[in-house]
């Protein structure tokens, strides 16, 4: 497949940086922009917490540990949404592939929707500086997930399991770095250039 990436052809995109990057934001700005669905899986676990749902139930004793949710959950709800009909013409994934068996989990979903991924924005950012944010926000919200302890073991995690899976999508040649310590105005001026820079 030789299509040119340019803003008007990549719309099948994925979000990836550690915990507290600002990728949620991001995604929501450019996913409004490119007029497509901006796919937290985050989003997803928080509502089924705050109802309080038997995936909620399950999702909460993970995300208060610092870990993960396990791949066999996170893949179905993820088949299911990117088969709606919104996400047709494209969509923004944040916070989905994170390990390299959701990577390949991935790449079977979107075989069978019959498309593949046009780039993988990555937010770069300092350790420190995500630390502060994020107890910021614990602070601010009251998240119960965002102890400095359950932070640096949720980057422990992102380090072991997701920065892998940043090697593949180098190797697919998808990956654009965009500075994650700028301002939020500044970081999606840069992602939309990373978009259209090819």
């Amino acid at each position: 497949m030789t299509t040119s990436t340019s803003d008007a052809s990549a719309r099948r995109l994925l979000i990836v940086g550690p915990p507290g990057a600002g990728k949620g934001t991001q995604a929501v700005r450019l996913a409004e922009e490119l007029s497509i669905p901006a796919i937290s899986t985050g989003d997803i676990f928080r509502a089924n917490v705050s109802g309080e749902t038997e995936l909620g139930v399950l999702a909460k004793s993970y995300m208060d540990s610092g870990e993960y949710v396990p791949d066999s959950v996170t893949n179905d709800m993820v088949r299911s949404r990117l088969a709606e009909d919104d996400a047709k013409d494209g969509f923004l994934l944040d916070g989905y592939p994170r390990t390299l068996d959701q990577v390949e989990a991935l790449d079977g979903i979107l075989a069978e929707l019959d498309t593949s991924l046009d780039a993988v924005l990555l937010l770069v950012v300092e350790t420190e500086e995500v630390v502060g944010r994020l107890v910021e926000r614990g602070r601010e919200q009251g998240r119960s997930d965002d102890t400095e302890e359950t932070i640096r073991r949720r980057l422990e995690v992102y380090a072991e399991q997701t920065a892998p899976l940043i090697d593949v999508y180098e190797k697919r040649d998808l990956v654009r770095r965009v500075d994650g310590m700028a301002s939020i105005d500044e970081v999606t001026t840069s992602l939309r250039e990373a978009l259209t820079d090819r």
